[in-house]
């Protein structure tokens, strides 16, 4: 990539945790990227600070209620300015676009990802709900597309890293770290009566509500085991997960001769943002460097799947495959939310996923409808589930 051929960026989910720290990036790269595409749910102020700042091409405001302050906004400067999920879905096949980055939050992410392939765009995937509810689809329409996923998230950036220079080497097992979140260790007893505001406070990352609850349960490793599965044609049987609590060693693969490479660095999100928008390229960056004498241990330990049930609660809708994974995304969207609104417990996370695992109705080979049609009968038989536990 060179300085006459700017990469235009459309950022899907622009105000969130990824959205903003991508925004940094582009900021600190202005002759490496454009920001053709700004979008964004309800937060119409950051999102209008964000077009006047970057001067994007269009912006999206999902919810329709606040297009008219953004429309005033930003219209006077030339910025287009569009509302609803079908906008989103629509603004990211322009011609104008060469690369997406999805960093939506959870199934809103599934839609659009399909548009973007279908146009050819590259693909930054930050959003792992999208491999998790439609893996099989999404990587058969990207290899028929000629598309490629770059992934954003810290875990599976360093395993590509790890795989540059190796695509033809197969690989014999892929290794997720995991920080076991900030009730590593604790027991189910400690877990029935912990807070929102404990589960809230990450050791080591900083991110967004939804992120870091999982986080909590385990469950957003388990969905990044889902995602590796797809995204680099592995078996689960390929997919191993240990906890590394200080977070330096962000993933490793290991190769039929033995051999193990790990990517390791400081816990910072604008690195592997930064990987995926730039490559094949890397961009000199002013991030802080990792020194060995801040991290004379380095420890590990398995997780604990008996007391977070998520984690195995994924890895056996990986195994059963269909739809499952699509049910566990879904149920485990509702639960989250319940529970960060104080209408259920920290343990009835996993009960309300593993119920909706029972009831869902499962389909051993989905279409996109059907993934759909998981997801509707799946949240409404959360929303059941958690009545009757209020």
């Amino acid at each position: 990539m060179t300085a006459t051929k700017k990469r235009h960026i459309a950022i899907l989910g622009s105000t969130g945790s990824i959205g903003t720290q991508a925004v940094d990036v582009i900021k600190a790269n202005p002759d490496q990227f454009q920001v053709e595409v700004l979008t964004t749910n309800t937060n119409a102020e950051l999102l209008i600070q964000q077009a006047i700042d970057l001067k994007p091409n269009v912006v999206v405001i999902c919810n329709e209620a606040y297009y008219d302050q953004v429309f005033a906004a930003l219209d006077p400067l030339g910025i287009k300015v569009y509302a609803g999920a079908k906008a989103i879905a629509s603004v990211v096949q322009m011609d104008t676009v060469d690369m997406v980055l999805t960093a939506m939050v959870g199934y809103a992410g599934l839609l659009p990802t399909i548009k973007a392939i279908e146009a050819g765009k590259s693909i930054a995937l930050a959003n792992k709900e999208t491999l998790v509810v439609a893996g099989e689809l999404i990587t058969r329409l990207a290899a028929q597309k000629g598309v490629n996923i770059y992934p954003v998230d810290s875990e599976h950036s360093a395993i590509f890293q790890c795989l540059v220079g190796e695509f033809h080497n197969p690989i014999e097992k892929i290794i997720l770290t995991a920080s076991g979140g900030p009730f590593r260790g604790k027991s189910r007893e400690f877990l029935s009566t912990v807070t929102k505001a404990q589960a809230l406070k990450h050791p080591n990352w900083t991110m967004g509500a939804k992120i870091t609850i999982d986080s909590a349960t385990l469950m957003n490793k388990g969905l990044e085991v889902i995602e590796a599965r797809w995204l680099f044609g592995t078996r689960s049987d390929q997919i191993d997960v240990v906890v590394h609590p200080q977070s330096i060693i962000h993933s490793l693969v290991q190769f039929e001769d033995g051999s193990l490479k790990a990517q390791m660095g400081l816990p910072d999100m604008r690195l592997p943002i930064q990987f995926a928008l730039g490559y094949p390229n890397r961009l000199k960056s002013d991030f802080p460097r990792f020194n060995f004498m801040d991290y004379p241990s380095l420890t590990f330990e398995q997780p604990d799947r008996e007391t977070f049930r998520n984690l195995q609660l994924a890895f056996d809708a990986l195994e059963r495959a269909g739809n499952a994974p699509c049910i566990i995304n879904a149920a485990n969207e509702v639960a989250v939310d319940a529970f960060l609104h104080d209408r259920i417990g920290f343990l009835e996370i996993s009960e309300i996923i593993e119920s909706c695992l029972a009831k869902t109705t499962f389909v051993q080979t989905p279409t996109y409808d059907d993934y759909v049609h998981t997801d509707e009968e799946t949240r409404r038989l959360a929303q059941e589930r958690i009545k009757s536990l209020v």
